[in-house]
């Protein structure tokens, strides 16, 4: 059902996602050339990155409305989970590698953006288990008929 725990968590999740369009990544105090031109790094700054937060929020959301095929559900709940494991990676990857090879590395300053695919991820986690827990509950009355 649309009503249950796991899609208060997948919610959660695609809003996650999505409102990594709102924070950036990292800032920086001075102007690094190639990815802090404009002293913000968010996640317009790469196609990679803007990819991976597209496709996560739009797997979690979908996944809510597939609560007829848990399976499937479950499935695209890992693909989320995968999105919103790569996603923190690739950025720190894409900032350390472009950003430190100058030497003003040391002004570079994480911020809320980093950390919100760590919310992504514990939600997207959450409602896989929960899933799950459905899915088994339905195997155990079949059982029972």
């Amino acid at each position: 059902m649309i009503q249950r725990i796991q899609s208060i968590f997948l919610l959660i999740s695609g809003i996650a996602f999505f409102s990594l369009f709102m924070v950036p990544f990292a800032t920086s105090d001075v102007v690094i050339p190639q990815l802090f031109n404009d002293m913000v790094y968010n996640i317009q700054d790469s196609p990679i990155l803007l990819g991976l937060c597209i496709l996560g929020g739009l797997v979690s959301i979908a996944s809510i409305f597939l609560f007829n095929n848990r399976t499937l559900q479950l499935k695209m709940t890992y693909v989320a989970t995968v999105f919103s494991i790569l996603l923190p990676l690739v950025a720190i990857l894409l900032i350390y590698n472009e950003g430190t090879s100058g030497v003003n590395a040391d002004k570079i300053d994480d911020k809320l953006g980093i950390y919100l695919p760590l919310v992504s991820l514990i939600f997207s986690v959450l409602a896989g288990r929960y899933i799950g827990k459905d899915e088994n509950t339905v195997r155990s009355m079949d059982r029972l008929r």
